[in-house]
């Protein structure tokens, strides 16, 4: 039968188990501050960010080359709203440059948003890599012009727009346009996708269309037609996809790949007077005039 004796340490012998326990903790302390000295290039320990006027948590996660999700997870975050001042943390994660300018792509990364992240164009990065498309891959590692001559790295994010200053929204406003955006361009590339929400934007800030995005959306004109499709089948009632409500948050914070077009239509539809106007871009299907 075991036995029930409790076993007494002597004060010494407590002495010397509370000296070995601190030692352990202090092996543990050098120990990781090591593996932070050892991380590989492009790979950084956890950062802060303070949040600025403008951006949003999708941008700040491309800006760091960090998932979405990643970024919310780390700051118990479990909704769209950060603020100006907040102070966030940056998932020490790869997605960066190294010292030879070769980038890895990450989930969720285009060729448009890498090429704005580093200030150079989408071209130029096709060019060093001798792509023949715009398709890139999660893993795939790429070349990037600015950071290969030697550039500074990581540009803030271009906020281009045809006047100062933003579009003020509320909360419906922003679930309009999620689902504007969902019905008109679902099956689109990402860009397209903020393309569209950046042109009713756009018509918002123009002065000769209605002045609110909810007036801009419904808006019927002097022949009685609607100016937007999906308000006229329904479409614009079914909910926002994810990605759509993140080129919404985008386009009102003011990214604006259309360079502030006003109109869009699919290309092969025939419209005489769209067509005759000065075109914007043509991405995917659609085409996005002033």
């Amino acid at each position: 039968m075991p036995s029930t004796r409790t076993h007494q340490l002597t004060p010494e012998a407590k002495g010397r188990e509370e000296m070995s326990r601190l030692s352990f903790w202090g092996r543990c302390l050098v120990a990781a501050l090591a593996a932070a000295l050892l991380l590989p290039a492009g790979m950084a320990a956890a950062a802060t960010h303070t949040v600025s006027a403008g951006e949003s948590l999708y941008s700040i996660s491309r800006y760091y080359g960090v998932s979405l999700n990643e970024l919310c997870q780390a700051n118990g975050i479990y909704n769209d709203l950060i603020y100006p001042g907040q102070q966030l943390c940056i998932p020490g994660k790869g997605g960066h440059t190294d010292n030879t300018g070769t980038y890895t792509v990450q989930p969720g990364d285009s060729l448009y948003l890498i090429a704005r992240r580093y200030a150079t164009s989408i071209e130029e990065i096709k060019s060093a890599n001798s792509l023949g498309s715009d398709v890139i891959y999660p893993g795939q590692k790429l070349v990037i012009p600015s950071a290969a001559r030697g550039g500074t790295g990581p540009a803030q994010v271009s906020r281009g727009s045809i006047t100062s200053g933003p579009v003020d929204y509320s909360r419906s406003d922003f679930d309009l346009l999620a689902r504007l955006i969902t019905a008109e361009a679902d099956s689109e590339s990402y860009i397209t996708k903020v393309a569209v929400g950046a042109v009713v934007l756009n018509r918002v800030k123009s002065g000769i269309f209605p002045r609110s995005i909810q007036g801009v959306v419904y808006q019927v004109d002097e022949t009685g037609s609607y100016q937007f499709e999906p308000v006229l089948n329904g479409w614009i009632n079914r909910p926002p996809s994810d990605e759509a409500r993140r080129a919404a948050l985008d386009a009102l914070n003011g990214v604006d790949p259309t360079g502030g077009a006003l109109y869009f239509f699919e290309s092969w539809v025939p419209n005489g007077w769209l067509q005759s106007r000065p075109v914007s871009m043509v991405s995917d299907s659609f085409t996005f005039t002033y």
